[in-house]
């Protein structure tokens, strides 16, 4: 019996590979203090995306994750941006066996499937900021004309990014095109959830690093799935793309590079992806 999907992986050029740094600047750039983030002046990932403009910040950097949104006038895009949080807490709560899955709010998510379920406080903190953010994308979608929006953040902030984007596909017209790039996120949902995320044509990319351990879980096991589009870092200059949504097959794929969360490292969570470290201390 041969395989109904054949796994495929493919490397990446270097071109494709340094295409993704402004992306993984303004995901480094969710850590920073929002006063630094509305004046862009949060250093080396502020100046490395020239000409961002931000229009609104919010979090407190505890309770609700640090977020900014603003127009990006080199790639026409309105982005938003979520905060991660520190990677050994974090593990807690995604390792934790009294977590639940809830479904997707129906407001924030009109038309979704009944059956798509996703991390009840990955759901609780995109629904912190979730209506604040569609009402800002879609104000400055009409100032500026633009038809296109991105979604970025790492950690919680890419699963929180990650719910951001199907919200954004669900509400937002077809000419819009939604755009997310992510790292090390946390599976998000059910099979249902990333079987819905994948149909709504999103260009989505949530990149891994190395051996971190964060992007394996919560686990299958407990009926989590992570959406297609998942690029492997393992060295600097090598990267993969990996078919499918949850790539087990290929050996140079995350599931097949850290089987169980006692074979990963958590330092690499933060990265660096290419040359680039995300977190509250790369942030200057």
């Amino acid at each position: 019996m041969t395989d109904l999907e054949k796994r495929t992986t493919t490397r990446l050029t270097t071109s494709q590979l340094s295409g993704y740094a402004p992306y993984t600047e303004l995901a480094r750039a969710a850590y920073c203090a929002p006063t630094s983030i509305t004046k862009w002046t949060c250093g080396d990932a502020c100046s490395n995306v020239l000409g961002f403009n931000v229009t609104l910040t919010g979090g407190d950097g505890n309770g609700v994750q640090y977020y900014y949104i603003g127009t990006w006038p080199e790639k026409k895009t309105i982005t938003v941006a979520h905060q991660g949080t520190d990677p050994t807490q974090l593990m807690s709560v995604l390792t934790d066996i009294n977590f639940i899955q809830a479904p997707l709010n129906s407001t924030l998510f009109p038309g979704a499937p009944s059956n798509a379920w996703v991390h009840g406080g990955f759901s609780d903190a995109h629904g912190d900021t979730g209506s604040t953010v569609l009402a800002e994308v879609q104000r400055l979608l009409k100032l500026t004309g633009y038809t296109s929006v991105t979604a970025v953040g790492h950690s919680l902030g890419g699963a929180i990014a990650q719910m951001d984007a199907l919200m954004f596909r669900l509400n937002l017209p077809s000419s819009v095109s939604v755009k997310a790039v992510t790292y090390g996120t946390p599976r998000v949902g059910n099979p249902a959830y990333a079987a819905f995320f994948d149909s709504l044509g999103i260009d989505f990319t949530r990149i891994n690093n190395d051996d971190d351990v964060v992007p394996i879980v919560p686990g299958r096991g407990l009926g989590f799935t992570h959406p297609k589009g998942e690029v492997h870092m393992l060295s600097s200059g090598y990267a993969v793309a990996c078919s499918g949504e949850d790539n087990a097959t290929d050996e140079l794929c995350q599931i097949k590079s850290v089987p169980t969360i006692f074979q990963g490292n958590i330092l690499n969570h933060l990265g660096p992806y290419e040359g680039i470290w995300i977190g509250t201390l790369s942030c200057n």
